[in-house]
């Protein structure tokens, strides 16, 4: 079967799904969270699937086909924990307490929260997540480039207008629920893709007699400095404020069913993160044996490691199927990412108050496109790697939501204040260590000081403030799980 037809019916797979979601959905709260109607699976599932994208078939190999271990062991590890602490804090907490706030996205729950009835803090978030998160689909895009590109030797140019058109269209069409079952089929797809690549890829350097440590000395070495070790385990702090990953806690059906979500979301999250891993290391050894077309070399793209074992390992028969697993990661991230920015545009703006529910969910339906526009404009037009880019919107989202999630949900004394303070110090303190703070032969990355000054900024402001009202206090206490 040719490769071609093999993404045209995934593709018609997908869109069928969004076509069944729209006949579901009947209102803007259907569009954007499915009615709170998510069974543990589902939500585990598409909250891995949306988490990981692209950055764990074509960053991270990448990255460790680069580097070595180094990288993959300790942002693997950062990541697993920070992923175990945001199920097991906040998951449960953001679920009870939302649902009594009647919020179903983020600002809306930050605003509720501390009653804030001049719509500071809703504008602040939403101008950061639309900020940020349009810069997070653009890489999406960007890895959709790369796939399509490589698998159809087409232009750049028409790989991201493809990759484009694939990712809004179902999300069009269905909202939250269609994103979150595409994900769960997605995640599925990685998690099997990964497991055959993995396997044909160590059997193929078997008994090749090739040496990983000869070809690449440092590939096995972990130990690094305390600085770029902290900072590497740092992107584990992003997990708090992810919007679309919180959009799940706040839509699963039910607060008892978090526990067996949480046990079945790590547990595939620590699969996919050791095989990504391995599959970087055997490159190295495998592309000694046979150099790997469009990796090294001066036109080389080391994010393209996973896609050439792929082509090189599988029969065309199943090629499709691996690559159609890349397009998965790429989907099951960006499609989020879209729906929590045109719900943010759409509920927590003071613009389309006006309007009622059903008209509410078509306008979602047209920022979905209006945002996606932006984001083809920004990859279009960006020379990075994937991983800077998901880094850059990780950590801002990260450091400007991440503290004030943690601490509205479990400190009764945070204020007003204190969460406006905490992420403008968050946003600013990415922007500026970015762009003008670099320790030499270190890696720094900006969540680490970002989250810490958010999280203190947060603290030192709200005990400097009035304490919140005993209405807010009594309503904080009836939601602790």
């Amino acid at each position: 079967m040719d490769i071609a037809i093999q993404f045209s019916l995934y593709l018609l797979l997908m869109l069928g799904i969004g076509y069944y979601s729209m006949r579901k959905t009947r209102n803007n709260m259907d569009f954007i969270i499915g009615g709170r109607s998510l069974g543990p699976v589902t939500s585990a599932i598409s909250a891995g699937a949306s988490d990981m994208s692209s950055w764990l078939l074509l960053g991270l190999p990448g990255a460790v086909f680069s580097a070595g271990l180094v990288e993959g062991f300790w942002i693997s590890l950062g990541l697993v924990l920070g992923a175990y602490a945001n199920w097991y804090v906040v998951a449960p907490r953001l679920r009870v307490y939302s649902e009594k706030l009647n919020a179903v996205t983020l600002p809306t729950f930050l605003s509720n929260r501390f009653d804030d009835t001049s719509g500071i803090l809703k504008i602040i978030s939403t101008i950061v997540i639309i900020f940020f998160f349009t810069l997070y689909v653009a890489s999406g895009l960007k890895s959709g480039t790369l796939l399509f590109a490589h698998s159809f030797s087409a232009s750049e140019e028409t790989a991201l207008l493809v990759t484009t058109l694939v990712v809004v269209s179902y999300t069009f069409l269905g909202g939250f629920m269609a994103v979150c079952w595409t994900d769960l089929i997605q995640g599925l797809l990685m998690l099997c893709a990964l497991v055959f690549c993995a396997l044909l890829a160590y059997l193929s350097i078997f008994d090749s007699g090739v040496d990983i440590h000869s070809v690449k000395p440092k590939a096995f070495k972990i130990s690094t400095t305390w600085i770029t070790g902290a900072s590497l385990m740092a992107w584990g702090l992003g997990y708090f404020g992810q919007p679309h990953i919180l959009a799940r806690f706040i839509g699963i059906r039910n607060v008892k069913d978090v526990p067996k979500a949480r046990r079945i979301g790590i547990t595939w999250m620590i699969i996919c993160l050791t095989l990504s891993t391995i599959i970087g290391m055997i490159g190295i050894g495998y592309n000694e044996i046979a150099p790997l077309a469009g990796v090294t070399g001066p036109d080389g793209n080391k994010e393209r490691i996973f896609l050439a074992l792929t082509s090189a390992l599988f029969h065309p028969l199943f090629s499709g199927f691996i690559l159609a697993a890349v397009l998965a990661a790429i989907m099951s991230t960006a499609d989020s990412q879209l729906l929590v920015l045109t719900s943010s545009f759409t509920e927590d703006l003071p613009f389309f108050k006006k309007f009622d529910e059903y008209q509410k969910s078509w306008i979602s339906r047209l920022g979905v496109v209006g945002f996606a526009l932006i984001a083809y404009v920004i990859a279009a037009s960006s020379g990075g790697t994937i991983l800077a880019m998901v880094g850059y919107a990780w950590g801002g989202l990260g450091a400007a939501f991440g503290p004030i999630v943690i601490l509205s949900l479990c400190w009764r004394r945070v204020t007003k204040y204190g969460a406006l303070a905490g992420m403008i110090v968050g946003a600013l303190t990415i922007f500026v260590v970015k762009n003008y703070i670099k320790i030499q032969g270190e890696y720094f990355y900006e969540l680490l000081p970002g989250f810490i000054l958010s999280f203190l900024a947060i603290i030192i402001v709200s005990l400097a403030s009035t304490q919140p009202e005993k209405k807010i206090l009594q309503r904080f206490d009836e939601s602790q799980v």
